[in-house]
């Protein structure tokens, strides 16, 4: 995504629908989409001419499921199809219910959830709430690309209410997810409802109270839910971009040709965050810098300088080669980033080594004195002369 300021976004988006009554049945969704410059193309699911891509190029940077009963997708879209899309960097919402079909319950299973039996619903005895209707999800816990959006009360279960319950639920509490998303690892995101009821004009415009409460809200949070979640998931929040990197020598301003091992370095970098209409300097304290060479012989936490720039400074270890400045970033919520500067570290010319090395000072005074006593020795040989008995002659 281009830094727009508060130009709206132009996002072609595809809509794939169960029957077009749901076009009018969802309008205020759609048309909170279509205020934010998206251009919306609707289509039945099981339309004959759907296509995604033509001539290797993809026609649309979204793709909406609000198809919860279709059993097969029509033209050359699939499963396969949409998880492609998906791994090219394209961004899918889908809902479903009690009903979802197959082929959006493998496409749950691609990315990670898992949809409950068909016929089941989530049931509250104790804080039953008409703002949200559909059947429970089910996200694997170890899978780190996974966030729980949405979870059910601790007092809730997912089951067929026409089934006598016999045997225990698969989703209950707190483990049954209402809404789904993922973010894979490049930066494509997904997100899954189990309600299409969710994203409804009934269900935005219904007042919501408790069974066993008193106080009744005039109208429910699925509304402003619903557009935080479109948000996210169409990349207008928690988008991050490098904006400008500098390294150098402490006391220069450009980047040297190669550095020098032991040398004092400076690194700095500019990160920025989408906001909704915006790029906004992005704010934080875990920011991580490594300095690699096959393996990172530095790793230090980068130091906010106000302005969503960060710097950090070390000393190049004393190990030539090619190395590369390193910024590795996940977090939660928010696009990986990524960057790599490389740079070459070359050892010490021969005038830049030490004289006298302090470490060296006992060899250096063996030396100088076994040379002194040479010296002695060839000048008490060469001078040293010995007294000779006379003899009768002389």
């Amino acid at each position: 995504m281009s830094d727009i300021g508060s130009t709206p976004l132009l996002e072609d988006t595809l809509v794939l629908l169960d029957n077009q009554v749901i076009k009018e049945t969802h309008s205020i969704f759609f048309k909170q989409l279509q205020e934010r410059g998206y251009s919306l193309t609707f289509k039945v699911a099981d339309d004959a001419s759907l296509v995604l891509s033509k001539y290797g190029e993809y026609l649309y940077e979204n793709l909406i499921i609000f198809a919860p009963s279709v059993e097969e997708f029509g033209g050359t879209l699939g499963v396969d199809t949409i998880t492609q899309f998906v791994d090219e960097g394209g961004n899918v919402l889908v809902a479903g219910s009690s009903e979802t079909g197959d082929v959006l319950r493998e496409l749950a299973s691609e990315c990670g959830f898992e949809v409950d039996e068909e016929g089941a619903f989530m049931i509250d005895h104790l804080n039953y709430d008409v703002s949200d209707e559909g059947t429970g999800l089910l996200a694997d816990p170890d899978n780190p690309l996974v966030l729980p959006l949405l979870t059910a009360e601790s007092t809730s279960y997912s089951y067929n209410p026409e089934q006598t319950i016999k045997e225990y639920p698969h989703a209950i509490g707190k483990s049954a997810v209402l809404i789904a998303g993922l973010q894979a690892r490049n930066n494509a995101r997904v997100v899954f409802s189990g309600s299409l009821s969710f994203f409804s004009d009934e269900y935005f415009t219904s007042s919501v109270q408790r069974v066993h409460g008193t106080e009744k809200h005039d109208t429910s949070g699925n509304r402003r839910a619903a557009y935080a979640i479109s948000q996210w998931v169409f990349k207008e929040a928690g988008e991050l971009r490098v904006k400008s990197i500098k390294h150098h020598k402490v006391d220069e301003q450009e980047p040297p040709v190669a550095y020098t091992i032991m040398d004092n370095v400076i690194y700095e970098i500019e990160i920025d965050v989408f906001d909704y209409i915006e790029w906004k300097p992005y704010i934080a304290d875990d920011i991580q810098l490594e300095f690699v060479r096959i393996d990172p012989f530095i790793r230090t936490t980068l130091k906010h300088k106000g302005n969503g720039k960060y710097e950090a400074r070390f000393k190049i270890p004393d190990v030539y080669g090619v190395y590369q400045f390193k910024v590795d970033y996940n977090r939660i919520g928010y696009t990986h980033l990524y960057s790599t500067t490389q740079v070459s570290v070359r050892p010490l010319e021969h005038t830049q080594y030490e004289r006298f090395i302090p470490s060296a000072y006992p060899y250096y005074i063996s030396a100088f004195s076994m040379m002194f006593g040479v010296f002695l020795f060839s000048f008490v040989f060469l001078h040293y002369k010995e007294d000779t008995p006379k003899t009768k002659g002389e």
